[in-house]
């Protein structure tokens, strides 16, 4: 038997049980676990309200995880847990999962900031350079560098070679850390703003062309980042947290012929995944890249979960096995 996470109910968080252990089908191997992110990507296939739609439970969620083959190799998995129903996620001690979904790591990695980067690194890094094209000497915004694909974009720019990368964030001490993780400005973005104050701010802590931003959040925050864009400038868009719909103009968009790309890890080949993770595990072990991350033991994971959920953790929470 082995422990695992249980998820009983959409919408209430998983609780520690015991489960058979998994038995390694044709093309799959076997994981010893150490150590699993709460997404949210997690938490909303658990919701039941995702256009993946209502997973059957109870089931173990968890779409990634890291850990340990049987010969000691340390590897990233991913797993299909809430978007495809009757498959098991992580969040156990043991999982057997698709070779093709398991990536080797170096050797001297931390697994569990490794964990924490996961995904969401990876995002940040394919979205600057496979879909964003990022370029030596150019002048990055980071919209939304208070989270983990935020923090992770801030360091994965200038380690692609950006001259210079501008923050945005919320709170101070988020603008903060960012600054700490190398941006060389950050700007606040408040409550009550405006597509013009936000845009009048990022002029003020451009200097020179703004070449690409890097867009996690999108609504006001976006429309205003495409106004100080170089002509033939990009965006790229990877989330909504601030807002489904952005009040973009026409006219902005045309006259510097402007290029907004659309971006999804589900996007990537599982070859292209796998490169990313590779420059990701190789920066964090060599201590290049971090994010703010919390470690959890695994029997909290109820409470994690739902302080994940709530917004109340400090940074991304790992539960370590």
């Amino acid at each position: 038997m082995i422990r695992a996470a249980l998820l009983s109910d959409c919408g209430t968080p998983p609780t520690i049980a015991e489960r058979p252990a998994p038995v390694p089908a044709d093309g799959e191997v076997t994981v010893i676990v150490e150590a699993v992110p709460i997404t949210p990507l997690d938490v909303l296939c658990a919701s039941g309200t995702s256009y993946f739609g209502t997973p059957a439970t109870p089931y173990v969620p968890g779409v990634q995880g890291v850990g340990r083959l049987t010969d000691g190799t340390p590897v990233w998995f991913g797993t299909s847990a809430g978007m495809r129903s009757g498959v098991d996620g992580s969040m156990a001690s043991t999982v057997a999962v698709p070779s093709a979904d398991v990536v080797a790591l170096p050797h001297d990695v931390p697994l569990t900031l490794l964990a924490a980067l996961g995904l969401s690194a990876v995002a940040a890094h394919a979205a600057l350079t496979h879909a964003g094209g990022l370029a030596a000497g150019e002048q990055i915004v980071v919209l939304g560098a208070g989270g983990v694909v935020g923090q992770a974009a801030v360091q994965l720019a200038l380690l692609g070679g950006a001259r210079r990368v501008i923050a945005v964030a919320r709170s101070a001490a988020a603008r903060a850390r960012a600054e700490d993780l190398g941006a060389a400005v950050s700007i606040p973005l408040l409550a009550d703003d405006d597509v013009a104050s936000v845009a009048d701010r990022l002029r003020q802590a451009a200097d020179g062309p703004v070449d690409l931003v890097l867009d996690p959040v999108f609504g006001v925050p976006a429309a205003a980042a495409l106004r100080v864009l170089r002509p033939g400038g990009r965006l790229v868009n990877l989330g909504s947290a601030a807002g489904a719909t952005a009040p973009i103009e026409s006219a902005v968009l045309r006259s510097g012929a402007l290029r907004m790309i659309g971006y999804t890890n589900n996007g990537l080949s599982a070859d292209q995944r796998a490169a990313s993770l590779t420059v990701v595990a190789g920066h964090a072990a060599a201590g290049r890249l971090t994010v703010d991350h919390e470690i959890v033991p695994f029997a909290s994971v109820a409470d994690a979960w739902s302080r994940q959920d709530g917004g109340t953790a400090a940074g991304r929470i790992v539960l370590a096995l």
